[in-house]
Parts: structure tokens; C-alpha cells; sequence
């Protein structure tokens, strides 16, 4: 952002001048806290020593968080250059920690401990000098006013700094730099400076796009595009790419009729270049046709890596802004609105802990190209820094957006990605909003016609969340609030029903008796501390005496109530009270889904009526509004109708379709939910359905899609079954299918080891024996656990192990770190150890030296649930097997990523059948061996492969 010099009646009244803090430094390393003293003296501190000194005086860190949590402290109050740097230069990435944000500022990157403690401060004055360099531009007013909103006491209208260290640490070193120390900004120049949404860019309005053409892409165009793509990265195509990018064009074919969908299955071995494969025949149709390609993806991580991939094949910026945008649920999008009346609660209550939060998310919102709190702009370990609440709070996570009537609407990010995916060439999405879109549509929405699923490997999973029913207290609370809004002095900001649709019927009183009808029917969904009153068993409403009653029959059906983990029952036989709970909550329901498509309808009327008088806001809000009130009534309390009458009907006469349950959610031992659950045996079937005679071609894609077996040598079942495209595309018009090999050596490259004499019940062994392996490879090692309590326990273990090696231990599930931070940590640093689960395992991308070993701790078969039962029966006994296999497949798949690598994948489980081998690669080397021959195996593995460790 290039900024304008102030006039000169605002320019700084002092010198700016570097104010770093007199306090000493902390690193969190393996064993201790390294420290820099006030004096100079640096030194190793014990956990206790280290926490009195931090609690002596705020100390100078990266990621205070993550060190509280080390020295076992709740909160830390610290000068943490995370937050200076998100403040100087929001939008930038750079990785959690020292060396991160040294590389990310161009300074010399510390190789160990004291280097790293004696970076922090050169770290602090660079960022500093940074800001200072910004005092007589108009960026440093903003600067100054939002630093004094963070870190004032009391009302930020106060003169002077009385308080500020209760605030925001760095508020008078900014000050400092800015040449602000006695000319603090007044609350006139902090409100100016806080409104950042009065500075950002209006969507542009464009004509409707015509629809696409037809036009094919031949195997030619597909070659060409995938030269052009190459040619930007100066590397040559593979001819497994070639022939992968070849094999799609029948996807991007022209349709025969109205019912046709052209579909491809396609599997590329790792290291085909899968990305640019399917994009060059997508783009060479978008630009021939005129129409938007989606890619969906199932993790946030690949649609990072496409949209990367995409950059050099437009390297004009404003280009890339039009041909390539990302979609995601409005969840993920900073909201403006809650941006804007947070800021001015703040103002007047002062600053705390939430009001850093917010000072650094209107640097961010100041600076990001789409308000994704997932997107590349936006820094992933805020929220664990900051608390996960304090950042996501500002998203539209309860469907509370007033649409039109909203001021910023004009500004959306939401909006602007909606509008900017109409003009596309390639959407970005991911499965869970694909298929929630396909799912919904109705009449004339606009649905893509040509997808690529990557990852398809999940489109089973996807679709199982996507056509979920869930009568729960978590869901029905969402749905209370959303029509009530906030009780009981909830946040300001969240907007009921009646606030966001009675200024639409000023004079319309059926519309009005109809909204009190659904107020009125709310009443009787779970309401605040409800969790409380199931627990005390004082339910209040018919909604609450239906889940009490659930929660009643899963604890008389559990003979281990007390377990760590979720309890589960079958429906049948339900207790006598639970029909009865039922039968009340049903008619509940109805007199509250009546009125809501009632109302729905009087306003869809409107548009028609009046026509000629509305203006052009009014139209979206009425269209808006009557959609969400249609949707939940038909879609979410639609569902727990049919399922209540459902558990009332004779069993025979139920759905052999579906899988009913009761459950009790637990979360680390807790109880934070309960509820009635419904799935669909073969979720695929119901995604294939609602893609045929919509979607005009599809591309199904993944390393591992099928499952080779003795019964299937090829392997497709596997694949047609878990991604449903015989639904899409059934005979005799059969999906399209292709496989090519990985073009790895994992001969040579990897080796696989099972260990056969360590218990895998045993914690204790467990961590003993991935410590000795961990060490004997000097680090680079992914721990991968089948439960999160067991890699609690054996990380408690492992750590102090690996401490007396120097090895540093990354943990998901233990860290204040979300999984992607993790991730990035472990692929910066190459001696690193990562203990992780499912998110792990799946789509995680490190190359080179930083992951040459993977260890799981047991076979990863599925969990025993009553919804698996169905389905082992629906879909065969060799189900478990195939899940399992696809589970060490991934795993595996995260070992070898270019050439250039070698890796061990090691078992600790002995149980680990011989059936289950071909999860590997044909020719990968398989040992059973004792733990210590496991080492000297492990050590004469890298040498002899040349792999530099350590």
C-alpha cells in the first residue's frame, strides 16, 4: 500500500526514535527456557525459574502463547513479536517462530538457542525501524490511532499514557517510532484510523455472463496447456503427466443431452504433477468456452497449493484477481459489519485482551485481498495467539448477515467473492461447499457445470457431513439463536430474526403475526446453560426433555458411562418415554416450520407484487431472507421431522437407507453435546444424485483411489463405491477410468518396517520406542496416533526424551497451534518431530529432509460405531480392510514427494496383516524386526541411500 506524506499540520511533533523494551528475552527449547538478561547474560532457566522471571516482568517473545503453555500458565502477558510483526506488515506470511519471522524480514536466520534469543531483539528493532519509517507517511496516522485504540486504558480518549502497560505492550514503542510519545492520538484521529472499512474498495457490478460454450478440448489443447503451464516454471512435462492431462479431455467433451454427465475417474501415483495435469485441460476449456471451471479440494492446504500454482500462470496480479478465485463458506470471511460494531464497543470500554484482537484485524482487514481467515493473506497462527474465539467471532458463523440492509455490503468479501466466481476461469472451492450448493439448489440457481474433485478420496466422507441429519442441543441451540438472537446480554452485535426482516413488513401484519409465530415456536429449542440443565436433569421445553431422554437411553445402553469418549445407542428398542418425547417435540417443530416457510413465501410474494416499487436493495434482503427461512425450515427442521415420526413407526417400516442413532458427545472427557443422528448407508449415492443433470462433466481425482485386492486385482470397486460416480454416470455409459503409477523409485527410496516387540497398549513403550527411533534419525519424524488421549500420554512421555537429544517436539492436540502452523513449523525446521492424527496424515506436503520418517503407533483400523456396523454389512466384511489400507496409503504417501527422497515408514504394531501390505507401493521393501534391529536397520538405510541426517 503506497502512502501519501501527511500535511503539515499533522506531520510527527518529535524525532521518531527505536523504544525497545528493558526486559529480558525467552525461547522455549527442548528441556528449558533459554533467556537474554536485561544485562546481556544469556543462560538455560529450569520450567519454575523461568516462569517467576516471566511473571516478573513481561518478557520479550515469539508466540507468548505457546510459551505460557510451557511454563504452565494460563495467560502470559508479553512483548510478542508475532503481534508487532501482524501490526507492521499485516497480510504477510511468515512462519511461528524465531527463524520464521527473522527469514520473513530478511535478517540472518539463528542456528541455535542464543541466536535466537539475541535475534528477538534485532527482530523487535527492525520491526520498529519499519514503523518509524512510516511517521510522515498517512499510514503512520492509522498506525498511531489503532496502536493507541490496543493499548490505552480505560477510554482511548484520555491524554497521555496513564495505563498503557495495561494494554497493548508495544503501544509506546510505536508511539515511540512514530515520534508520537507527547502528541498521543486524539479519540477524533483513533476513530478516523479505526475505520478501515471507509477505505476499502467497492465490488465492481458487472452484466450477467452469458452461459459457456461447447466446445471440446482435445488431447492437443490439453498438451498445449500444460506446455504453457511448464514453461512458466521451466520444467519440461513427464510423460505420466502427459498421458494423465491426455486422459481428462472426456470430462470437458461436449454433452449428448440433457441427462449426460461425462465422467472420469482418474488415479496419479505421487509425483505425476496431478495440479497442473487436470488445470491445463480446465483452463484451455474455460478460455475456450467462456465459462468457470470449479476445482474442489477437501483440505485448505491443497487449495492454497493450486492457488499457488496458479500465480505463474498469471503473473499480472490484477489478472489473476479476475481469472482465479477461491470460494469458501461464509463462515470463513471476516464480516465487516461485526468489525465495525466491535470497534466502537471497544472504544468505549476500553482495551483488554480482545481489543489487541481486534486493533490487529483491521490491520489485517486493511490489507487482505479477500477476507479469508483461511487464505493466503491471512496469518494462520493468529488465532491460537490471540484465542480461536477472539478471531473467529468476527466471521458470520450463525447465518446473522442483514445482506442489503447492511452498510458495508457494497464492501463484502463475501459478496465479492460470490460475484467474482461468475466471471472466472477457475474457482477454487472446497467439497463441503460444493456439494452444499448442489444439494440446495433449487429452480433457477446457478450450479457449475464442469468440476474436478481432488482429493476425491474423501468425497465419502464430505458427503457423509454434507447430508447429515442432527437433532442435537449444539444444532437446535444454533437455530434458537439464529431466529431469538442473542439472550441474556449476549454480544451486541449478533442480530436476531425479527432485527434483520421487520423493517422488510412495515405494514404487512399477517407477515408480522407469522414472525411472532416462529419467535413464539423457538422458545421450545434448547436456550442458554442448557448443557447445565441436562446434566441436573431439569430439562426445560419440549426440545430439552427429548434430548434428556436420549442422553437416559445411551447411559442405560453403555455399560462404561464414564468413558473418555463419545457413548453411543441404537434407536430400537427406545425407552416408552422416548416416543412419547417425540411425539411433544414434533408438533413443536411443525408449529415452528409452518409459520417459517409461511413467512418465506409472503415475502417471495412480494417480489412480485411489488415489482414495480422496490428498490434494488430491498429486492436482494426480501430474496435473501425468504431463501434462509425456506432452507431451514426444509433442510434442517425438515429432517428432524421425518426422523421423530420415523423413531415412532414400527422398525420394519423405517428406511433401510439410513442409520439412526442416539449419542453423547464427549470432547477430552466432557459432555458437550447429545442428540438423535441420522446418516445415509452410501452418503455417495445421495452426492451422485444430486450432481446428475446438473454437473455436465466431472473428473474424480486422487493418489489413491483404488484398493488392489485378491478379489479385485485392478482395484476400481474400491473407488466407483467411495466416490458414488456409477450414480452419476450408470451403465452402459461407465465413468471413464485412468491410473498411472507413481514415477518414484520406492525401491530404492523407502523402506518399510514393522516392529514386533513392543506393546502397543503400553504408552510407556509406545514413547520409548518412537524416542529411540526418533533419535537414531536425528529428527524429520511424523508420529502418527489412531486417538488424540493416547498421543497426549505418550507425548507427556516422549518429550522429556527427546529434550536430553535437543530434538524439538511439535504436537497437535497438546500445542496452541492449529494443525497447519504445525505443519509449517515442522517443514521449516528439518530436525523437528511432529505428533499429529487424521489432519496429519492427510494432504500434509513437506519435501525434502524435514520428514524422512514416519512411525504409527497401531494399525489404523476403523472405530467399531454403530454407523460403521451398517455399513461393514451394507458394504462387506473386506470394508475394514479397505478403509484401513486407504488410511496407510496417505501415511505412507507423506513419506516420498520428489525424487530427491528417502524415507522409513515403521509400524509399531505387529498385528499389522499381511493383507493389508499391498497399502504399499509394488516393490517397497517390508521388514518385520525387533525394535533394536529396527535401528540398525533404520541407521544403515540412510547410508547406504546417502541421506544426510542431523
Amino acid at each position: 500500500m503506497t502512502s501519501a506524506p501527511l500535511p503539515p499540520t499533522v506531520a510527527a511533533a518529535a524525532p521518531p526514535r527505536i523504544l525497545l523494551p528493558d526486559v529480558p528475552v525467552m525461547v522455549a527449547v527442548p528441556g528449558g527456557i533459554c533467556t537474554l538478561s536485561i544485562d546481556g547474560e544469556i543462560g538455560l532457566l529450569d520450567i519454575p525459574t523461568a516462569r517467576r522471571l516471566a511473571q516478573e516482568r513481561p518478557p520479550l517473545v515469539c508466540h507468548a502463547a505457546e510459551l505460557a503453555h510451557r511454563l504452565g500458565l494460563e495467560r502470559l502477558p508479553a512483548h510478542d513479536v508475532l503481534e508487532l510483526f501482524a501490526f507492521v506488515h499485516p497480510g504477510r506470511h511468515c512462519v511461528p517462530t524465531v527463524r520464521g519471522v527473522a527469514e520473513a524480514l530478511h535478517l540472518l536466520s539463528p542456528a541455535t538457542p542464543e541466536d535466537a534469543a539475541l535475534a528477538l531483539r534485532q527482530i523487535a528493532r527492525h520491526l520498529l525501524a519499519d514503523v518509524a519509517a512510516l511517521a510522515e507517511m498517512a499510514e503512520g496516522r492509522t498506525l498511531a490511532g489503532i496502536a493507541a485504540m490496543m493499548g490505552m486504558q480505560g477510554s482511548v480518549a484520555t491524554a497521555g499514557h496513564e495505563g498503557a502497560a495495561q494494554g497493548w505492550l508495544w503501544y509506546l514503542p510505536i508511539l515511540a517510532a512514530l515520534g508520537r510519545e507527547d502528541t498521543p492520538p486524539t479519540p477524533g484521529e483513533i476513530r478516523v484510523a479505526t475505520r478501515i472499512w471507509d477505505k476499502l474498495p467497492e465490488w465492481a457490478v458487472h452484466a450477467p455472463e452469458p452461459p459457456p460454450g461447447h466446445h471440446a478440448v482435445s488431447v492437443d489443447d490439453s498438451h498445449r496447456a500444460l506446455e504453457k503451464l511448464l514453461a512458466t516454471r521451466n520444467r519440461g512435462p513427464r510423460p505420466e503427466q502427459r498421458a494423465y492431462a491426455a486422459a481428462l479431455t472426456p470430462a470437458f467433451a461436449p454433452t449428448v443431452d440433457g441427462e449426460h454427465t461425462h465422467v472420469v475417474l482418474a488415479e496419479a501415483g505421487t509425483g505425476t504433477g496431478k495440479t497442473l495435469g487436470y488445470l491445463a485441460p480446465a483452463l484451455s476449456w474455460a478460455q475456450k468456452n467462456g465459462g468457470a471451471v470449479w476445482v474442489s479440494t477437501f483440505t485448505r492446504a491443497l487449495q492454497k497449493q493450486i492457488d499457488a500454482e496458479l500465480t505463474a500462470a498469471y503473473p499480472d496480479p490484477a489478472e489473476k484477481a479476475r481469472a482465479i478465485v477461491t470460494r469458501k463458506g461464509r463462515e470463513n470471511y471476516l464480516c465487516l459489519l461485526n468489525l465495525e460494531e466491535a470497534s466502537e464497543t471497544s472504544a468505549v470500554r476500553g482495551n483488554d485482551v480482545q481489543s489487541i484482537a481486534l486493533g490487529l484485524l483491521l490491520r489485517w482487514a486493511a490489507a487482505t485481498s479477500d477476507g479469508d481467515f483461511g487464505g493466503a493473506d491471512f496469518p494462520g497462527w493468529l488465532p491460537g495467539l490471540l484465542g480461536w474465539h477472539r478471531v473467529f467471532n468476527y466471521a458470520d458463523r450463525r447465518g446473522e448477515c442483514i445482506y442489503a440492509a447492511c452498510p458495508h455490503f457494497d464492501k463484502c468479501f463475501i459478496e465479492k467473492s460470490v460475484r467474482k466466481s461468475a466471471r472466472a476461469d477457475i474457482v477454487i472451492a472446497n467439497h463441503a461447499l460444493v456439494m452444499h450448493q448442489m444439494a440446495l439448489a433449487e429452480g433457477d440457481d446457478t450450479v457449475p457445470q464442469r468440476l474436478i474433485f481432488d482429493e476425491g478420496h474423501h468425497l465419502f466422507d464430505a458427503a457423509d457431513s454434507a447430508f447429515a441429519a442432527e437433532l442435537t442441543g449444539v444444532s437446535a441451540a444454533d437455530l434458537r439463536r439464529w431466529i431469538l438472537g442473542p439472550e441474556g446480554g449476549g454480544r451486541k452485535r449478533a442480530r436476531g430474526l425479527k432485527k434483520r426482516v421487520e423493517d422488510l413488513m412495515p405494514e404487512d401484519e399477517p407477515a408480522k403475526t407469522l414472525l411472532e409465530d416462529i419467535l413464539q415456536a423457538a422458545q421450545s429449542l434448547p436456550g442458554q446453560h442448557w448443557r447445565q440443565r441436562l446434566s441436573e436433569n431439569t430439562p426445560r421445553g419440549a426440545t430439552e426433555m427429548f434430548l434428556a431422554v436420549c442422553a437416559r437411553q445411551v447411559m442405560a445402553r453403555n455399560t462404561d458411562a464414564k468413558s473418555f469418549y463419545s457413548l453411543e445407542a441404537e434407536v430400537q428398542p427406545a425407552l416408552p418415554e422416548l416416543a412419547t418425547a417425540a411425539l411433544g417435540l414434533s408438533r413443536t417443530l411443525s408449529d415452528l416450520a409452518r409459520p417459517m416457510q409461511q413467512l418465506a413465501k409472503r415475502l417471495q410474494e412480494r417480489l412480485i407484487d411489488e415489482a414495480d416499487d422496490l428498490d434494488t436493495p430491498t429486492r436482494e434482503r426480501l430474496r435473501f431472507v425468504s431463501t434462509s427461512l425456506n432452507r431451514r425450515a426444509k433442510h434442517i427442521v425438515g429432517p428432524w421431522l421425518q426422523m421423530l415420526r420415523d423413531l415412532s413407526a414400527p422398525p420394519a417400516a423405517n428406511n433401510n437407507a439410513d442409520v439412526d442413532w442416539l449419542e453423547i458427545t464427549r470432547i477430552d472427557g466432557r459432555d458437550e453435546d447429545v442428540g438423535f443422528y441420522r446418516r445415509s448407508i452410501d452418503p455417495a449415492a445421495l452426492f451422485a444424485a444430486s450432481l446428475k443433470g446438473q454437473a455436465k462433466g466431472v473428473v474424480v481425482t486422487s493418489a489413491t483411489l483404488r484398493d488392489p485386492s485378491p478379489e479385485d486385482e485392478q482395484g476400481w470397486r474400491a473407488a466407483l463405491d467411495r466416490t458414488g460416480v456409477t450414480h452419476i454416470a450408470p451403465p452402459p455409459r461407465l465413468p471413464e477410468l485412468f491410473h498411472t503409477p507413481s514415477p518414484f523409485d520406492y525401491a530404492r527410496q523407502s523402506l518399510v518396517i514393522i516392529i514386533t516387540d513392543v506393546d502397543k497398549a503400553n504408552t510407556d513403550e509406545t514413547a520409548a520406542a518412537m524416542a529411540a527411533l526418533m533419535t537414531r534419525a536425528k529428527g524429520g519424524a511424523l508420529g502418527l496416533f489412531t486417538a488424540v488421549q493416547r498421543l497426549r500420554q505418550t507425548c507427556e512421555k516422549l518429550r522429556p526424551r527427546l529434550a536430553e537429544t535437543g530434538l524439538p517436539v511439535l504436537a497437535q492436540h497438546v500445542d496452541p497451534l492449529d494443525t497447519a502452523t504445525l505443519i509449517d513449523i515442522f517443514r521449516a525446521e528439518e530436525n523437528a518431530c511432529l505428533l499429529g492424527t487424521d489432519a496429519t496424515r492427510d494432504g500434509i506436503d513437506v519435501p525434502g529432509r524435514s520428514l524422512r520418517l514416519v512411525i504409527y503407533d497401531r494399525v489404523p483400523w476403523p472405530r467399531p460405531t454403530l454407523l460403521h456396523k451398517a455399513r461393514r454389512l451394507h458394504f462387506g466384511r473386506a470394508y475394514d480392510d479397505r478403509l484401513t489400507r486407504f488410511k496407510l496409503k496417505q501415511a505412507f504417501g507423506r513419506l516420498i514427494r520428489t525424487q530427491d527422497d528417502r524415507g522409513v515408514f515403521v509400524m509399531l504394531d505387529a498385528a499389522l496383516p499381511s493383507r493389508l501390505l499391498t497399502a504399499f507401493p509394488p516393490h517397497t521393501a517390508i521388514e518385520r524386526l525387533g525394535l533394536k534391529e529396527a535401528l540398525a536397520r533404520l541407521e544403515a538405510f540412510y547410508a547406504d541411500s546417502g541421506t544426510t541426517i542431523g
